[in-house]
This record gives structure tokens, C-alpha cells and sequence, in this order.
């Protein structure tokens, strides 16, 4: 999708559909003021005779403006002025694009730049634009013999009201951009089922990312035979139930001035479907089990946005792929693994695989000398109940690395909520045959997680992100949000040296 910026009066642009922001009372904002004259106050005689309702997230389409060279006008609430936030200004988005991605348009022009978000600055308006525009146009049809119909939203212009603004804008919808395009990959990867996606597939997909990268992002996969030999036993120990082998992906991005530099690391749970093994779950809901990789998704995602935007920094993306399954080699309630750090864990349950294939991933990051760690996983149902579904889950073994990361979500508007990692907890997850267990009971489930891969971190700083509360959708709206994306992709970006290479840079 393309997204060119323009400063000109509103009401002389052309485009299929125009999309103005409303407060309520007749609250004109300069755009909107603008076409109110030039349409002879067409937006402000539907407020005042109560045809259009200015409730954030409202929107009214009108066919034909008269005096405007838009053939449609899309009105979008913004609710009361003194309200208005970043959540809202998502809101209104969002409910645009949802209504512009349905229409039997190619182009589209925005006069949302203009909306006063306290604190935000035109960039960001930018950026949250262009991403709104790429999720909304989403959609998974890869296996309906009848696909639902695509969005034909090709180019969305973005009105600024003064000059001085344009090149902030432009940048913002680059990253934007770039940042919808990695939230998407995330939706396809965490929506194709388990038996396309495998840790095979997920190998792929990485070698697919290095050669399109034109050399940028180096891959490297270990296969069962070399995690065999890397002695990474708990990785391999969560496959062994499963016809489809494990995987360990690496990729590679040096996009800082130092190729030494020490690189930022992402690691991703993989679990392309998990049956619970030999602790088998309930049969309902289990096909959402699907998304037990969205962590894995995430850093696909991120890395693809990182390569869109190349910002001056070192990054190192770990997978850690592998299929839960219970059958005759599985591993079994009770049974002892050796982990790659040499720790001996007992198995209390095969449903918390997730950590069992982190904590040797988050071994195996120890050789990059991090300057940091942050791995991502659908970890925890507990994280729900914690939380629900509106914030990730962060526990970290570094206080500063946690507000880094709690500002980098409020700016994506992706946040996370940080919980508590005290030494007390770890007590739980004592042993009676074993260095550690690998559950720590129904107590503070999140956070004794959490405490199990801390004793695999102890040597840089590193974050955990529970996302089993984010990483998608139930129900009729069932599917993959390509969270956590955006907080990640902010992170790498507000880490990075003199920002990201201009777009010329980017080529």
C-alpha cells in the first residue's frame, strides 16, 4: 500500500472517499471546517440536526458531498475534544479503515493528522494511520474455495495542515507501514493450521525472509540432529511426541555502524501445536491451540518490519519450533530432563512445554553477549486471568529493561503491564528429584513461569512477555492480532543508534 502526503485544502482533493474527524458539538478541526464551507455546511447541519453522532468511533458515509472534488465523504467520530487520546484516535482509525477497506474504492485520502492526541506528535499520527489502514485490509483466504472478497485499497493519502509537518508524517507512515505489513505476516503465520505450519514450515519461512533481505538478515537452522549435539535436550524432549521434527531458526540482522555491536535478541515460542502431550487438554477449543506459536509469529513479524525500516541497530531473532504430541515416545509426566545449561528439571506436566523449549533457546542467547533479552510466548492461561486480553504480560530480571519496554508498547500503542519477579515465588518450583520443576502450582501461574526461565537468564538482562492473553481472538472475530509487533518493533527502534536510516537510505 502506498501513502503519500499532501498539503492542501482538503475540500480540492481528489479521491474516491475522504475521511474527516468530527468532535462532538460541531467541534470543527480545521480540515473539517474547511469542507463545512466549501459544502455549503454539510458536516455541521448533520450535527446540529442530530443525523450524525460525533460518539468516538462513529462514522457516517455520504455518497456525494456538493462542493468537493471527493466522490464520497466519511465522517469518523473523535467523541468529546477533552477526551480525546491514543486509544481513542486507534479507535476512530480503525473504524475508518473498517469501512473504507468494505467500499469498492482504490484510493482514499485521511484528515486525521490534524486530531489533537496529547503528547503525540505528527509522526505518530502517521505511523498509527498507515498501520489502522494495513490491518484493516487483512484478510485469510488461503483455504476457502470461495474466498471472501479482498479489499481493493491500494494508495491512502495523508492531508497535512502545515508544511512543516510533511516530512514527519512521511516518516511516520513508512514505519507505520512497515510495521503493519510485520503485523500482518504475524496474523498469516499464527492463522495457518498445525498441519501446514510446523517447525519445518517456520525454517522456511526464515530462509525465505534471508533471501529476500538481498543479503541483510542471515539465517541459520539446527535441526534435531544438531540440537542433539548442542545437548539442547529440553527443546527436543517437548518434540519427541511428534512426527514433525524440532527446529532452532536463527536470524540475523547487523544494521548497526559496529558489527560488533552487542545485538538486542528476540526469542519466540514455537509450539506450531500443542496438544498438552501426555497431559492432554480438553478436547474443547483445542484447535485454537494452533496459536501456541504466535510468539514465534511475532518475532517473524518484528524482523520483517526490521528489515523495512533498517534502523542502525544489531538484532538476533531465535525460534524455538517444536509439536506437542502424545504417543508412545513422548515424554511423560515425571520424567527428567537435562537442560543445554545443565540443570535438570522434572516434568510435572507436558502442558507447560512452552518454557521447556524457551529455557534452552534462552541458553543458546547467551553466546551473542546480549545487550539484551526479551522472549515472547503464549505461556500462561493464567496471564488471562490476570489480565484479560487487553495487556501482555512482562516480568523481567531488570527494572530498567522493563520500563524500556512498558514505553515502547504506551508508544505502540501495544502495552504491557509489568508483574512482579520476587525470589520468593521461586520456591514453588522446587524439586524433590530435580534442580527445579517445571510447574510451580495454580498460585501466581504467570509469575512462576516466569521464575523457571529466570534461571536461565541469569547472566544478561532479559524480559518475558506472556502474550497467551493478546496473541488473538475467540469467537466470531476468532483469529491472530499480531500483537505484540508494534511494542517490539518500538523497542528495537527506540534502542537504535541516531534512529532509523532515511527512506532514501532504505532504498
Amino acid at each position: 500500500m502506498e501513502f503519500p502526503v499532501q498539503t492542501t485544502n482538503p475540500a480540492k482533493v481528489e479521491t474516491a472517499c475522504l475521511v474527516v474527524p468530527v468532535f462532538k458539538d460541531g467541534d470543527l478541526l480545521p480540515a473539517a471546517d474547511k469542507l463545512d464551507d466549501a459544502s455549503e455546511r454539510l458536516i455541521g447541519q448533520l450535527i446540529e440536526r442530530g443525523d450524525f453522532k460525533a460518539g468516538l468511533g462513529n462514522v457516517q458515509l455520504i455518497p456525494f458531498a456538493p462542493g468537493l472534488n471527493a466522490e464520497r465523504l466519511l465522517l469518523v467520530g473523535l467523541g468529546e475534544r477533552n477526551k480525546c487520546n491514543e486509544g481513542g484516535f486507534r479507535k476512530a482509525l480503525d473504524a475508518a479503515f473498517t469501512v473504507l477497506a468494505g467500499l469498492p474504492i482504490d484510493d482514499a485520502a485521511v484528515a486525521m493528522t490534524d486530531v489533537p492526541v496529547p503528547e503525540r506528535d505528527s509522526l505518530w499520527k502517521g505511523r498509527m494511520i498507515a498501520e489502522s489502514a494495513l490491518r484493516a485490509i487483512y484478510r485469510f483466504n488461503e483455504f476457502k474455495s470461495k474466498p471472501d472478497p479482498e479489499p481493493r485499497l491500494e494508495q491512502v493519502t495523508l492531508l497535512v495542515s502545515e508544511s512543516e509537518d510533511s516530512s514527519n508524517v512521511k516518516e511516520g507512515s513508512r514505519i507505520g507501514g512497515a510495521i503493519g505489513e510485520g503485523i500482518n505476516f504475524t496474523r498469516t503465520l499464527g492463522n495457518l493450521p498445525g498441519n501446514i505450519c510446523t517447525p519445518r514450515y517456520l525454517a522456511e519461512q526464515a530462509e525465505q525472509l534471508g533471501k529476500e533481505s538481498k543479503g541483510k538478515l542471515s539465517v541459520e537452522i539446527l535441526d534435531e540432529e544438531a540440537l542433539e549435539t548442542l545437548g539442547a535436550n529440553t527443546l527436543l524432549s517437548v518434540g519427541r511426541g511428534s512426527a514433525e521434527p524440532s527446529r532452532l531458526i536463527v536470524m540475523r540482522y547487523q544494521g548497526a555502524d559496529d558489527p560488533e555491536e552487542a545485538p538486542h535478541v528476540l526469542v519466540g515460542k514455537g509450539i506450531t501445536f500443542d496438544t498438552g502431550g501426555i497431559s492432554l487438554k480438553p478436547g474443547e477449543s483445542m484447535d485454537e491451540m494452533k496459536f501456541d506459536m504466535c510468539g514465534a509469529a511475532s518475532v517473524f513479524g518484528t524482523v520483517k518490519s526490521v528489515l523495512a525500516i533498517q534502523p542502525r541497530i544489531n538484532l538476533v531473532g531465535i525460534v524455538a519450533a517444536a509439536e506437542n504430541m502424545p504417543d508412545g515416545r513422548a515424554t511423560k509426566p515425571g520424567d527428567i530432563i537435562k537442560t543445554l545449561k545443565g540443570l535438570s528439571v522434572e516434568v510435572l506436566n507436558t502442558d507447560a512445554e512452552g518454557r521447556l523449549v524457551l529455557c534452552d533457546a534462552l541458553t543458546y542467547a547467551e553466546r551473542f553477549t546480549p545487550a539484551s533479552v526479551v522472549d515472547i510466548a503464549t505461556l500462561t492461561g493464567a496471564a488471562i486471568i490476570a489480565l484479560g486480553h487487553h495487556a501482555t504480560g512482562l516480568l523481567s530480571n531488570d527494572d530498567d529493561l522493563a520500563l524500556n519496554i512498558l514505553e515502547a508498547g504506551a508508544t505502540a500503542w501495544d502495552r504491557a503491564w509489568h508483574l512482579p519477579l520476587w525470589d520468593e515465588y521461586q520456591e514453588q518450583l522446587d524439586s524433590n528429584f530435580a534442580d527445579l520443576a517445571n510447574i510451580g502450582g495454580r498460585p501466581a501461574g504467570t509469575i512462576t513461569a516466569a521464575c523457571f526461565l529466570s534461571r536461565f537468564t541469569e547472566n544478561y538482562s532479559w524480559a518475558h512477555l506472556d502474550i497467551a492473553g493478546t496473541a488473538w481472538h475467540s469467537g466470531k472475530q476468532k483469529g491472530a492480532t499480531g500483537r505484540p509487533v508494534g511494542l517490539l518493533t518500538q523497542y528495537l527502534l527506540d534502542r537504535a543508534q541516531d534512529a532509523t536510516v532515511t527512506e532514501e537510505e532504505a532504498g
